[in-house]
C-alpha cells in the first residue's frame, strides 16, 4: 500500500510523491506547506514525514500547529532527543 493513501485517505490527489514534492516546492512558507506538515505529522510514519520535510522546517513550524495530543508529545520527543528543541503546547 501507498504510504500517502494512509495519509491522504480523503485527498486522492496527494497520494503520489511527486505530487507532495510538488507542491512544496511552488508552496514555500504558505498555510498549504503547513497543512501538509500537519498533515504528515498526525498521519505519516516518522521515517515517511522525515523524508519530505528536515527536522528544521518541522522545528520551526511545531508550536503554531494545531496536532492531537499524541502526534505532539510524540513529535516533541523527537525533536528533543534530535536537538530541535521546541516549546511543547
Amino acid at each position: 500500500m501507498n504510504y500517502l493513501q494512509a495519509v491522504f485517505w480523503d485527498y486522492p490527489a496527494f497520494t503520489r510523491p511527486e505530487r507532495i514534492r510538488q507542491c512544496l516546492q511552488e508552496s514555500g512558507n504558505s498555510t498549504t506547506r503547513r497543512w501538509l506538515l500537519q498533515r504528515f505529522l498526525e498521519h505519516a510514519r516518522v521515517v515517511d514525514t522525515l523524508e519530505m520535510f528536515s527536522l528544521d522546517a518541522i522545528s520551526h513550524e511545531f508550536p503554531s500547529l494545531q496536532l492531537q495530543p499524541y502526534a505532539r508529545k510524540k513529535w516533541a520527543r523527537i525533536l528533543e532527543v534530535y536537538g530541535h528543541h521546541t516549546t511543547g503546547r
